[in-house]
Protein backbone atom coordinates (compact mmCIF):
# COMPACT_ATOMS: atom_id res chain seq x y z
CA UNK A 1 0.00 0.00 0.00
CA UNK A 2 1.66 3.19 -0.71
CA UNK A 3 2.42 5.66 1.74
CA UNK A 4 1.33 9.47 1.82
CA UNK A 5 4.31 10.57 -0.46
CA UNK A 6 3.92 7.82 -2.94
CA UNK A 7 0.11 9.47 -3.81
CA UNK A 8 -0.04 11.13 -6.99
CA UNK A 9 -1.16 14.92 -6.87
CA UNK A 10 -4.93 14.32 -7.54
CA UNK A 11 -5.32 11.75 -4.39
CA UNK A 12 -3.58 14.14 -2.17
CA UNK A 13 -6.03 17.28 -2.84
CA UNK A 14 -9.21 15.04 -2.54
CA UNK A 15 -11.13 16.53 0.57
CA UNK A 16 -12.21 14.42 3.46
CA UNK A 17 -15.28 12.58 3.05
CA UNK A 18 -18.51 14.73 4.10
CA UNK A 19 -20.29 14.42 7.46
CA UNK A 20 -23.72 14.36 8.48
CA UNK A 21 -24.49 17.16 10.84
CA UNK A 22 -27.84 17.56 12.80
CA UNK A 23 -28.78 21.15 11.76
CA UNK A 24 -31.73 22.74 13.92
CA UNK A 25 -34.78 24.20 11.63
CA UNK A 26 -34.24 27.89 11.29
CA UNK A 27 -36.61 29.60 13.83
CA UNK A 28 -38.86 31.53 11.35
CA UNK A 29 -40.06 28.59 9.30
CA UNK A 30 -40.38 26.80 12.75
CA UNK A 31 -42.90 29.50 14.07
CA UNK A 32 -44.83 29.65 10.43
CA UNK A 33 -45.44 25.98 10.83
CA UNK A 34 -45.97 26.30 14.83
CA UNK A 35 -48.70 28.84 13.84
CA UNK A 36 -50.49 26.66 10.56
CA UNK A 37 -50.31 23.72 12.93
CA UNK A 38 -52.61 25.73 15.77
CA UNK A 39 -54.62 28.13 13.57
CA UNK A 40 -55.60 24.26 11.99
CA UNK A 41 -56.90 23.17 15.37
CA UNK A 42 -58.45 26.27 16.27
CA UNK A 43 -60.46 25.89 12.79
CA UNK A 44 -61.52 22.48 13.59
CA UNK A 45 -63.14 23.15 16.95
CA UNK A 46 -65.15 26.18 15.50
CA UNK A 47 -66.30 24.22 12.62
CA UNK A 48 -67.04 21.03 14.67
CA UNK A 49 -71.29 20.46 14.48
CA UNK A 50 -71.56 22.83 17.42
CA UNK A 51 -70.49 25.23 14.88
CA UNK A 52 -72.58 29.01 14.70
CA UNK A 53 -75.55 28.75 11.80
CA UNK A 54 -73.68 31.21 9.26
CA UNK A 55 -70.69 28.41 9.15
CA UNK A 56 -73.12 26.06 6.89
CA UNK A 57 -76.29 24.39 7.03
CA UNK A 58 -74.81 21.20 8.66
CA UNK A 59 -76.51 18.92 6.88
CA UNK A 60 -74.85 15.52 6.63
CA UNK A 61 -74.43 12.95 4.29
CA UNK A 62 -77.29 10.89 4.64
CA UNK A 63 -79.56 14.27 4.22
CA UNK A 64 -78.19 15.26 1.28
CA UNK A 65 -78.58 11.96 -0.41
CA UNK A 66 -82.46 11.44 1.02
CA UNK A 67 -85.27 11.80 -1.67
CA UNK A 68 -86.90 14.90 -0.97
CA UNK A 69 -90.74 14.49 0.26
CA UNK A 70 -93.30 14.55 -2.28
CA UNK A 71 -95.95 17.36 -1.03
CA UNK A 72 -98.93 15.49 0.45
CA UNK A 73 -102.44 15.43 -1.40
CA UNK A 74 -104.14 19.10 -0.86
CA UNK A 75 -100.84 20.73 1.11
CA UNK A 76 -99.78 23.94 -0.01
CA UNK A 77 -97.03 23.65 -2.95
CA UNK A 78 -93.83 26.15 -2.29
CA UNK A 79 -93.67 26.81 -6.27
CA UNK A 80 -90.62 29.39 -6.20
CA UNK A 81 -88.93 26.63 -4.05
CA UNK A 82 -89.46 24.36 -6.96
CA UNK A 83 -88.23 26.91 -9.44
CA UNK A 84 -85.51 27.77 -7.75
CA UNK A 85 -84.26 23.95 -7.16
CA UNK A 86 -85.56 22.92 -10.51
CA UNK A 87 -85.36 25.79 -13.33
CA UNK A 88 -83.59 28.68 -12.29
CA UNK A 89 -80.18 27.79 -12.99
CA UNK A 90 -81.15 28.32 -16.96
CA UNK A 91 -83.87 30.62 -16.55
CA UNK A 92 -81.76 32.23 -13.93
CA UNK A 93 -83.89 33.50 -10.65
CA UNK A 94 -84.85 36.94 -12.60
CA UNK A 95 -86.40 34.54 -15.19
CA UNK A 96 -84.48 36.62 -17.87
CA UNK A 97 -82.92 33.69 -19.14
CA UNK A 98 -79.64 33.37 -20.47
CA UNK A 99 -79.63 35.67 -24.00
CA UNK A 100 -79.51 33.05 -27.28
CA UNK A 101 -79.07 30.42 -24.54
CA UNK A 102 -82.32 29.95 -22.34
CA UNK A 103 -84.93 31.66 -22.98
CA UNK A 104 -86.22 34.18 -20.76
CA UNK A 105 -89.87 33.25 -18.79
CA UNK A 106 -90.62 36.99 -17.71
CA UNK A 107 -92.84 38.16 -20.15
CA UNK A 108 -92.94 35.13 -22.14
CA UNK A 109 -95.78 34.41 -24.67
CA UNK A 110 -95.65 31.10 -23.79
CA UNK A 111 -96.00 31.31 -20.27
CA UNK A 112 -99.06 33.50 -20.54
CA UNK A 113 -100.20 31.44 -23.52
CA UNK A 114 -101.98 28.06 -23.03
CA UNK A 115 -102.28 26.54 -19.86
CA UNK A 116 -102.06 22.68 -21.89
CA UNK A 117 -99.26 24.00 -24.04
CA UNK A 118 -97.12 25.16 -21.02
CA UNK A 119 -97.86 21.83 -19.01
CA UNK A 120 -96.99 19.64 -21.83
CA UNK A 121 -93.39 21.28 -21.72
CA UNK A 122 -92.80 20.52 -18.20
CA UNK A 123 -94.27 17.72 -18.26
CA UNK A 124 -92.81 16.01 -22.03
CA UNK A 125 -89.39 18.63 -22.98
CA UNK A 126 -88.70 20.53 -26.12
CA UNK A 127 -85.48 19.52 -28.26
CA UNK A 128 -85.41 21.69 -30.87
CA UNK A 129 -86.19 25.48 -31.72
CA UNK A 130 -88.41 27.36 -30.01
CA UNK A 131 -88.94 31.75 -30.62
CA UNK A 132 -90.01 33.55 -27.52
CA UNK A 133 -89.81 37.18 -27.35
CA UNK A 134 -88.72 37.17 -31.08
CA UNK A 135 -85.61 35.33 -30.66
CA UNK A 136 -84.84 31.98 -32.00
CA UNK A 137 -83.39 29.15 -29.04
CA UNK A 138 -82.35 26.09 -30.35
CA UNK A 139 -81.59 23.78 -27.57
CA UNK A 140 -82.88 21.31 -25.09
CA UNK A 141 -85.56 22.07 -21.95
CA UNK A 142 -85.37 18.40 -20.11
CA UNK A 143 -88.92 17.40 -19.08
CA UNK A 144 -90.25 17.04 -15.13
CA UNK A 145 -91.96 13.62 -15.05
CA UNK A 146 -90.42 13.12 -11.74
CA UNK A 147 -92.21 15.67 -9.91
CA UNK A 148 -95.90 15.49 -9.07
CA UNK A 149 -98.87 17.25 -10.39
CA UNK A 150 -99.36 19.42 -8.00
CA UNK A 151 -95.59 20.68 -7.69
CA UNK A 152 -95.73 20.98 -11.74
CA UNK A 153 -98.99 22.98 -10.94
CA UNK A 154 -97.42 25.11 -8.16
CA UNK A 155 -93.96 25.97 -10.37
CA UNK A 156 -96.23 26.79 -13.38
CA UNK A 157 -98.71 28.78 -11.27
CA UNK A 158 -95.16 30.60 -9.97
CA UNK A 159 -93.64 31.08 -13.30
CA UNK A 160 -96.98 32.86 -14.28
CA UNK A 161 -97.22 34.86 -12.02
CA UNK A 162 -93.36 35.84 -10.35
CA UNK A 163 -91.38 39.08 -12.08
CA UNK A 164 -94.00 41.14 -14.80
CA UNK A 165 -95.68 38.43 -14.99
CA UNK A 166 -99.96 38.59 -13.78
CA UNK A 167 -101.70 35.01 -15.75
CA UNK A 168 -103.53 32.88 -13.48
CA UNK A 169 -102.43 30.14 -11.86
CA UNK A 170 -102.47 26.30 -13.26
CA UNK A 171 -103.97 23.91 -11.57
CA UNK A 172 -102.63 20.43 -10.95
CA UNK A 173 -105.95 18.38 -13.19
CA UNK A 174 -104.67 19.80 -16.16
CA UNK A 175 -101.44 18.26 -15.11
CA UNK A 176 -102.62 15.14 -14.29
CA UNK A 177 -105.19 15.03 -17.43
CA UNK A 178 -102.25 16.14 -19.97
CA UNK A 179 -99.46 13.34 -18.25
CA UNK A 180 -102.28 11.04 -19.31
CA UNK A 181 -101.88 11.55 -23.27
CA UNK A 182 -99.43 9.14 -23.70
CA UNK A 183 -96.46 11.30 -25.15
CA UNK A 184 -92.94 9.78 -24.24
CA UNK A 185 -90.64 12.16 -26.65
CA UNK A 186 -89.68 15.52 -26.31
CA UNK A 187 -91.41 18.11 -28.21
CA UNK A 188 -89.29 18.95 -31.57
CA UNK A 189 -90.46 22.62 -32.20
CA UNK A 190 -92.55 25.94 -31.47
CA UNK A 191 -94.43 24.41 -34.58
CA UNK A 192 -95.28 21.04 -32.72
CA UNK A 193 -96.41 23.01 -29.55
CA UNK A 194 -98.88 25.50 -31.06
CA UNK A 195 -100.58 21.72 -32.61
CA UNK A 196 -101.73 21.04 -29.28
CA UNK A 197 -104.14 24.08 -29.53
CA UNK A 198 -106.02 22.20 -32.80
Amino acid sequence: MPDNNQRSGAQRRESTDPEERIRPMPLLPALIALGMVLFGIIYIAVSGPYSQPWMGDERTLADLQAKPASAAAGAPVDGAAIFAANCAACHQPSGEGLPGVFPPLDGSEWVHGSPKILANIVLHGIDGEITVKGNAYKGQMPAFPQLSDGELAGVLSYIRGAWTNKSEPIAADLLAQERKSGRTTPFESGDALKALEK
